[in-house]
């Protein structure tokens, strides 16, 4: 038991140091892997407007005028986000906009109805959470040199919700069978969701599942292994970017910390 606090402790130390070079760069970091789906998603959009636009009007039947402003709204709303957020220019509006495209898309693709997707989706929302929480001020005193008093309640809640959606891409990539590796990852991956979830050693428990889940990424997603002209390489390609935004999310989780509802800010109290 003790050997295990030390490990610990150690590997919190060198997760310590690592914060501490690199905190300046980190936050940057974060924010273009979070929006990196977006900003593929857009490209995309512009290279097969047509093909978008004619899926659109085929699967919902409803005219050439909706299915192009639909692949119009896609192509801008997600590329207009991406360089606000960026930039740090009105990330709350930026935020919104890339919000209002994944429910578009969650409706438009019929993932609403695809667990899988509808819970990777639902971990970019608390990616975007999260992004917003970075960019909300702390509350200040009406009167200037004062300090306020109590806690920025909406931002402590935006950390709670945010890391909790966040972990949610990692219950698609359990695989309930019984070879030996496949249950290790199971039970490795869903400690290290839990202590998220809680709060509890939360940026040592996120830095690892970042290292876990960039090679995870690059080994499954290989995308640019695939041929062009086959359907699976826009599949992968899509895969890989998604991933690549929930990684932003935890980076952005090890940056900002847990928040104030969290096992490891009420430790402080104890």
């Amino acid at each position: 038991m003790a050997s295990q606090q030390d490990m610990i402790s150690k590997a919190e130390d060198v997760a310590d140091q690592v914060l501490r070079k690199s905190k300046h760069v980190l936050p940057h970091v974060a924010r273009l892997c979070l929006i990196s789906t977006f900003l593929e998603d857009g490209v995309r959009m512009w290279f097969q407007w047509h093909e978008q636009r004619e899926y659109i009007e085929q699967t919902w039947g409803c005219g050439w005028f909706l299915s192009i402003l639909f692949v119009f709204v896609n192509l801008f709303g997600q590329l207009g986000g991406c360089v606000m957020i960026l930039s740090r220019t009105k990330v709350p509006i930026a935020c919104g906009c890339l919000f209002g495209i994944i429910a578009l898309q969650t409706v438009a693709y019929s993932i609403l109805w695809d667990i899988k997707f509808l819970m990777r989706n639902m971990a970019l929302v608390g990616g975007l959470i999260l992004l917003l929480a970075e960019s909300k001020t702390e509350g200040r005193s009406l009167f200037a040199g004062v300090p306020s008093s109590g806690e920025n309640k909406p931002k402590t809640y935006m950390q709670l919700s945010g890391r909790i959606l966040v972990v949610l891409m990692f219950f698609t990539l359990l695989r309930f069978d019984t070879s030996p590796v496949n249950i290790i990852q199971n039970v490795f991956g869903t400690g290290l969701i839990i202590l998220i979830a809680v709060g509890f050693k939360t940026k040592l428990a996120a830095m690892i599942l970042v290292a876990w889940l960039t090679a995870l990424n690059f080994y499954t997603n290989a995308w640019w292994n695939i041929p062009e002209y086959r359907p699976l390489r826009d599949f992968l390609k899509y895969d890989f970017f998604q991933t690549f935004s929930v990684i932003g999310g935890l980076m952005l989780l090890v940056a900002l910390g847990p928040g104030g509802v969290s096992m490891d800010e009420h430790k402080k109290n104890w």
